[in-house]
């Protein structure tokens, strides 16, 4: 009901408006929905090119492809709702996966990385996982809070950091770098495994999973007092001390379950790809990042909604998904993907300013 009234509302609005108002109207109405509009066109375009692109197939894999993504995305959405962002998201990622693989390998794979160290617990391996990517994030917070640092370039350089944690980690035990590979069937059963088909297309568990950190992150952004302090810690950190927050403590525990986030990210992707090196995780910062501008999850601070950052991860999806059915050359997929990042976030910047 609040919908249609909202509505009505609008409509009302609308009609009161003279021509040259409504003319403005709807110039402001197009460049703000751009995007949606853009991915419409784009989604009936490859539909007319290549009718596989809606089959069952194609969008249980554009299903599975987003679920994947979807907790690095929603720790990344904390960091810019304090008007922040993430570089070392990525190298989490690969960091968190190359160590779930190395624990999860198979007794009977020739070249284990931990020799005869029997196969680490599932739920074991998930809380090592979180804990490392949440000490990274831990770091983050502290250096951003504690000493005013932008988090561009805090981020930087745990980026850095983590990324030579990585090559020296895939090089232990005589590894030598390689490819961790060999992942016991009990971790790819559980991650990639499915117990539910859509006709003879099935679903892997880990869609499941994403269901659940999505239930778990809108209850922790809407329901808690965490919540509550990141979004005014977000929208005025100076306002929010005064009102009582502990914006230090706010602000570490932020970058702290966006870490934990990614350490998720990384132990999904490990089975999900089956072969993990110094590569896995490259960029995946870029891809969360724009799926949360396009999901409403501004750059200034103080906004953003869990649905938002699921859908903007979907639509993104789409598109990649779009430009393979397309044939489009993988070197064009790089610039349309900086395009995307670069006009979500001037459509964002663009609504800021009209609001002040």
């Amino acid at each position: 009901m609040k919908v249609v009234d909202n509505m009505k509302n609008r409509y009302a609005a609308y009609q009161e408006l003279d021509s040259r108002d409504k003319r403005t109207f709807w110039k402001e109405t197009l460049l703000n929905n751009a995007l949606y509009i853009l991915l419409i066109v784009a989604v009936i375009y490859t539909y007319a090119r290549n009718h596989q692109f809606l089959s069952i197939g194609s969008i249980v894999n554009i299903i599975s492809l987003s679920a994947a993504n979807i907790p690095i995305a929603c720790g990344i959405a904390g960091c810019i709702v304090l008007t922040g962002t993430d570089l070392s998201a990525g190298r989490v990622v690969g960091l968190t996966a190359c160590i779930s693989a190395s624990l999860l390998q198979s007794m009977d794979y020739a070249t284990r990385m931990f020799g005869d160290m029997p196969v680490f617990p599932i739920p074991a391996v998930i809380l090592i996982v979180m804990a490392v990517g949440g000490i990274v994030g831990l770091v983050n917070g502290f250096f951003v809070a504690k000493f005013g640092l932008h988090p561009f370039i805090v981020t930087l350089a745990t980026q850095l950091i983590t990324y030579g944690v990585l090559m020296m980690y895939i090089m232990l035990n005589g590894n030598n770098g390689q490819p961790l590979s060999g992942l016991d069937n009990s971790f790819k059963t559980f991650v990639t495994g499915s117990k539910v088909k859509v006709g003879d297309v099935p679903i892997p568990n880990y869609v499941w999973y994403a269901l659940a950190i999505i239930a778990i992150m809108w209850f922790v952004w809407n329901k808690t007092t965490f919540g509550k302090n990141m979004f005014a810690v977000g929208s005025n950190p100076e306002a929010a001390n005064v009102s009582g927050v502990n914006v230090m403590k706010t602000t570490i525990l932020v970058h702290t379950l966006a870490g934990a986030m990614y350490g998720l990210t990384g132990f999904i992707e490990s089975a999900r790809i089956g072969s993990n090196s110094a590569a896995t995780g490259l960029n995946y910062e870029c891809d969360a990042i724009a799926a949360c501008v396009i999901g409403g999850v501004s750059f200034v601070g103080g906004t953003g909604k869990i649905s938002g950052v699921v859908l903007g991860v979907f639509l993104l999806r789409i598109i990649f998904s779009a430009l393979i059915f397309l044939s489009i050359n993988q070197n064009w997929q790089y610039v349309i993907k900086g395009l995307i990042i670069l006009v979500a976030c001037a459509i964002d910047m663009r609504k800021y300013l009209a609001r002040k």
